[in-house]
C-alpha cells in the first residue's frame, strides 16, 4: 500500500503542497494540463528550485497571464469543477476541500455555505493549489495519508476585512479535532487552504508512520524565517502495517454511589452525546466499595458534551481525559437478500483489500425474527457467505 507523510515542520500552504509534490515526482506537465481542465483564466505555474537554510526543493507560485480572475463564490468554484472533465477521484477531493473552506467561512461570518463568497480563497492561486493537490495525490497513487502534529504561529495577518489574529479563523476552524501546537514564531504558518487540504486528506496525525520510504520531496513556502526553515516535507513509501486509523479521546470516571437504574439510563445518553462506545466495568473502589469504571471513547470535538452528560445525569465530581489512536479494518455495508427478507452486513477488510470479517447487522436481524415469530439464529442461518467468507454466527 503506498501511503506519504505530510512532515509540518513549519507549517503548510497551499504552494508549499504543491511544490512538494511536484518535488516528489508529480510531472509538471501532468499538473498543467489538469488544472486547466477546470475553465479558469490562463494561467502559468512558475516552479523554481530554490532553498530555505541549505534545505533544497521546490517553490510554486501560480500567477495570471495578464489581469487578475474574479474573485469566484463558493457555488461558482463547486459548477466549474462538477462541470469539468477531471477524474472523479479528483473532483471529490476538490469539491471536499472547497466544502471544508466554505463551511468555516460560513460558520465565521455567519452566512449560509452557498451564499459565501470567497476573497483570498476564491482567488486563482488557491484553485489551482486546491485541484493541483488532487490531482498530485491521484497521480501518484496514494492510498493512505498521515500527517504531523500541527504547528501554528503568532501575531496577526492581513486579510480582506483587515487585520486577522494568527492562526486566521478560518484555519482554527478548519482544524478543529487536529492536533495542534504553539510555534514561536511571529508568523502565519497555517494557511486556511492548506489546513483544509491537509485535514481532507489525513487519516491521523502524529508520528510518522511504519514504512519503506520510496521518495522524499520538499515544498518551500514564500517567506525565509531565520529560525526555521520554511519547508513541508512530504515522505512517500510503501505502508507496512498502514491500518486505517484515527485519533480519539477517552473519558473516564469511576463510582461507588449510583443506582444501577441510573448506569442504565446514562449509558442510553452518552451516545446521544456523542460517544463512539462507551462501557461499565466492575472494579473494587476505596472502603472496599463495588464501584463501576465508565470509560467513554470520543472525537475531541464531543469532549466536553461527553463530560457534561456525565456531570449531569450522574454522581461523578471527576473525569480522566487521554487522546489514543486507534488502528481498525476497513468497513463498508453491502446487503444479501435472504427468503426472509433483506439483511445489511459489515464487511471489515484488512489493508490489502482483503475481506477479514462479514457480520450481520443485528437491528435487521433482530426485526426479521419479530415480524415473522421465528428464533434469531435461524435469521442468522439463512444468510449467505461473502465471497468465501462466512458471516459470524
Amino acid at each position: 500500500m503506498r501511503v506519504c507523510y505530510f512532515d509540518c515542520f513549519s507549517g503548510i500552504s497551499g504552494n508549499m503542497v504543491l511544490g512538494a509534490l511536484i518535488d516528489v515526482g508529480l510531472p509538471e506537465s501532468v499538473l498543467r494540463e489538469e488544472v486547466a481542465k477546470v475553465g479558469v483564466e490562463p494561467f502559468d505555474i512558475e516552479l523554481r528550485r530554490d532553498e530555505r537554510m541549505k534545505i533544497y526543493g521546490t517553490h510554486a507560485k501560480v500567477k495570471t497571464r495578464g489581469e487578475e480572475g474574479p474573485q469566484r463564490s463558493y457555488r461558482e468554484i463547486k459548477r466549474m469543477i462538477e462541470e469539468s472533465p477531471l477524474e472523479l477521484p479528483v473532483k471529490e477531493r476538490s469539491l471536499d476541500i472547497f466544502h471544508r473552506l466554505a463551511t468555516a467561512e460560513a460558520r465565521i461570518h455567519d452566512e449560509k455555505i452557498d451564499e459565501v463568497h470567497f476573497h483570498e480563497i476564491g482567488a486563482l492561486d488557491s484553485i489551482v493549489d486546491v485541484v493541483g493537490a488532487a490531482v498530485g495525490m491521484n497521480h501518484l497513487a496514494i492510498e493512505r495519508v498521515f500527517a504531523s502534529r500541527i504547528p501554528v504561529g503568532s501575531g496577526f495577518v492581513r486579510g480582506q476585512h483587515g487585520r486577522l489574529p494568527i492562526p486566521a479563523p478560518a484555519t482554527l476552524e478548519i482544524l478543529k479535532g487536529i492536533p495542534i501546537y504553539s510555534s514561536s514564531l511571529n508568523e502565519e504558518l497555517v494557511t486556511p487552504t492548506g489546513a483544509a487540504i491537509l485535514t481532507s486528506f489525513s487519516d491521523d496525525f502524529g508520528d510518522i508512520p511504519q514504512m519503506k520510504i520510496e521518495r522524499v520531496g520538499y515544498g518551500l513556502g514564500d517567506r525565509v524565517f531565520e529560525e526555521i526553515p520554511n519547508v513541508l516535507r512530504i515522505i512517500l513509501g510503501e505502508g507496512e502495517g498502514a491500518w486505517e486509523g484515527d485519533r480519539v479521546w477517552v473519558v473516564e470516571t469511576d463510582i461507588d454511589d449510583m443506582s444501577p437504574e441510573i448506569h442504565g439510563y446514562l449509558m442510553e445518553r452518552l451516545p446521544e452525546a456523542g460517544a463512539l462506545d462507551v462501557t461499565f466495568t466492575p472494579i473494587q473502589m476505596k472502603k472496599n466499595r463495588p464501584g463501576i469504571t465508565i470509560r467513554v471513547l470520543s472525537h475531541e470535538a464531543e469532549v466536553d458534551t461527553i463530560i457534561d452528560t456525565l456531570f449531569r445525569e450522574s454522581t461523578s465530581i471527576g473525569v480522566r481525559l487521554y487522546p489514543v489512536r486507534r488502528a481498525k479494518l476497513s468497513r463498508r455495508m453491502e446487503e444479501v437478500e435472504t427468503k426472509y427478507g433483506t439483511v445489511r452486513l459489515k464487511v471489515s477488510t484488512d489493508q490489502r483489500g482483503r475481506i477479514v470479517n462479514v457480520m450481520p447487522e443485528f437491528e435487521d436481524c433482530k426485526r426479521i425474527a419479530e415480524a415473522k415469530g421465528i428464533p434469531l439464529k435461524e435469521v442468522y442461518r439463512e444468510i449467505p457467505s461473502k465471497k468465501g467468507v462466512a458471516p459470524r454466527r
